[in-house]
């Protein structure tokens, strides 16, 4: 395993992250093929074997039970200091903007019940899961200060914003001398490049490392066109996002088949190589052993220069799509994409 800085920080994370959505009670699971405890410590102590520090979780995963399932696996498989944890807040619910619960408040209880469920101290990282335009900018800022001066979070980072949102965040951190955003992880795969536009270029420009989700697009990198999957069939959040672009979303899978066999190695180690030339540390699912192995394989893949070219020269603009679709403020009759319990996602 390569690990790498990440430039504005002290956090040194190997090049995949273990991405812990798919972990958690099964039966306050968003998706079908949400793995239980038992399975989960399995996947992680793998991936701690296979020299992975960085877990991606969330208090909206599964109602907080992924955050107890990755806490609890940690503390068991490893010393606290030899793993990065990264977790996620929800925005503000109705109920506490009825109650007039500040931004600041929000946080710092977000954050109690995040390391409540961790068993843990303190977060590495600790990342804003979507814009909130309910709550004022200046009022959220000011709550992760807070809790990055208590010693509950090393390090902020951002989540399924535009470029033009971090770098207003940033700024304003700046200004008040307060923690800035030192990552972000938006959808980023080799068939939905749109984070190539502003994004990537601004976080180049800033030193700030990126941590992309859906570095396989749930599936269809590492899958021949025709092969199928569980998943496939049954995630409709994904089939959301990816069944509108099939047809001009295969001819660059079919590139990466192609390639996969001149080198004698999986689709998924070619998706996750080339994506590994563009980000700091791709997120990556896993609810068996090889969705482990393989991705960690292409860590040491390296392709040539005309490789990259060829894989990137068909893909064609994509409209936005899930989160991303929805970050605008909302309307009376507007319905987000997924939901945990009463927080709207």
């Amino acid at each position: 395993m390569d690990y790498v800085k990440f430039v504005n920080s002290d956090l040194q994370v190997s090049r995949i992250c273990l991405g812990c959505m798919g972990f958690g009670d099964t039966q306050r699971g968003q998706h079908s093929w949400t793995l239980d405890e038992e399975h989960s410590r399995v996947v992680i102590k793998h991936a701690l074997e296979l020299g992975v520090n960085f877990f991606d979780t969330a208090i909206g995963y599964q109602s907080g039970t992924s955050e107890q399932y990755v806490g609890r696996a940690l503390k068991d498989f490893s010393a606290r200091d030899k793993v990065i944890v990264a977790t996620k807040f929800l925005p503000r619910s109705q109920e506490e903007i009825a109650d007039r619960v500040t931004g600041q408040q929000h946080i710092a209880r977000m954050i109690d019940k995040s390391l409540q469920n961790l068993g843990m101290d303190y977060v590495d990282l600790y990342i804003y899961h979507m814009w909130d335009y309910n709550t004022p900018l200046e009022d959220l800022m000011e709550g992760l200060n807070n809790a990055v001066k208590a010693g509950k979070v090393r390090y902020i980072g951002i989540a399924n914003c535009f470029a033009w949102q971090l770098a207003e965040a940033n700024a304003m951190a700046e200004s008040k001398g307060w923690a800035k955003f030192v990552s972000v992880q938006n959808h980023y795969n080799m068939i939905f490049r749109e984070e190539e536009r502003e994004m990537a270029p601004y976080c180049q420009m800033k030193n700030i490392a990126m941590t992309p989700y859906s570095s396989l697009a749930s599936g269809r990198l590492s899958r021949r066109p025709g092969e199928t999957s569980k998943r496939l069939q049954e995630d409709s959040y994904a089939k959301f996002k990816y069944d509108a672009t099939t047809e001009q979303d295969e001819t660059v899978i079919c590139r990466v088949m192609e390639l996969a066999d001149r080198h004698g190695v999986s689709m998924t180690e070619i998706a996750i190589a080339w994506l590994l030339t563009k980000v700091t540390s791709p997120i990556v699912g896993a609810t068996k052993l090889h969705h482990v192995d393989t991705p960690v394989k292409g860590v040491d893949l390296r392709l040539t220069e005309e490789e990259i070219f060829y894989l990137e020269e068909l893909y064609v603009p994509h409209t936005l799509v899930g989160v991303m679709a929805q970050n605008k403020p909302e309307t009376s009759n507007e319905k987000k994409v997924w939901s945990v319990g009463d927080q709207k996602i």
